[in-house]
């Protein structure tokens, strides 16, 4: 699990770090042309990002899918080569759907207004001033987005109904207890990301305002990430054990 979080947390981080300059960039200095390379950089790191998480939280899914409804076979089921293949197929994923998106979005020509009414260079924000019919290019867009970020959820879903199954079956209210609140983080982190990056992807030009799109991109590419750590640290004992230690160090160096 932590080895997961570890490949979570580097993914996130990135996530931001594509945006968040830019973005600070604009808001202080008011500077807010953007180079044609750096806005297709951007878009792509954007996907290759956030097409990695959906496939890292899958797997995340299965892993607590493994944990909780075969515990004894946990070691033989994910083991390191088990592991190593999961990561590099998310990651390999990510980059797969990135290049295919970007490579689409920029055969199209652009002509008009170059203003991207947006908080960073999205697909579907970009895709708003091609002056070409995209109405074939939305239905491989959206046939892409079902098959990269739909797959991983079926696969949360399908290990979540096991996982169910199997807490309900369990006669100790401890070990239920204690089963719900290994899955409460992931599930959280999961409907976080899914439901905004859905309400984006799946419909390139959707009818929402401006202003919906932007604070729904704001909610998985930013809120998402600064969230997760509180998210997971919050929800686990060693975690929570650690900060008291801390916060008692502290109150003793205080008083001394």
């Amino acid at each position: 699990m932590y080895l997961f979080l570890l490949n979570l947390s580097v993914v996130e981080v990135s996530f931001s770090a594509v945006i968040m300059p830019e973005m600070l960039v604009v808001l202080s200095t008011e500077k807010t042309v953007m180079s044609f390379a750096s806005c297709f950089v951007q878009m792509y790191f954007i996907i290759l990002f956030g097409g990695t998480e959906c496939f890292l939280l899958g797997a995340m899914a299965y892993d607590r899918f493994a944990a909780i409804c075969h515990p004894l076979n946990y070691p033989v089921i994910m083991n390191k080569r088990v592991f190593m293949t999961l990561i590099m197929f998310s990651w390999l994923s990510g980059i797969m759907e990135a290049t295919v998106w970007t490579t689409w979005v920029f055969s199209f020509p652009f002509c008009g207004s170059n203003e991207i009414n947006h908080i960073s260079c999205e697909a579907p924000a970009v895709l708003e001033l091609a002056c070409a019919d995209t109405f074939v290019f939305e239905i491989y867009a959206t046939t892409v987005t079902v098959l990269m970020i739909m797959v991983p959820f079926l696969l949360i879903l399908l290990s979540y109904v096991r996982i169910l199954y199997a807490i309900l079956k369990m006669p100790s209210t401890t070990g239920r207890q204690k089963a719900f609140s290994t899955c409460a983080s992931h599930l959280t982190s999961v409907t976080l990301f899914y439901g905004t990056a859905n309400m984006t992807y799946l419909h390139p030009k959707s009818g929402y305002s401006p202003e919906t799109k932007k604070l729904i991109s704001l909610s998985y590419s930013l809120l998402t990430p600064l969230l997760n750590p509180l998210i997971y640290s919050l929800r686990n004992s060693e975690m929570k054990r650690a900060l008291i230690k801390i916060c008692q160090r502290k109150v003793f160096l205080h008083t001394v």
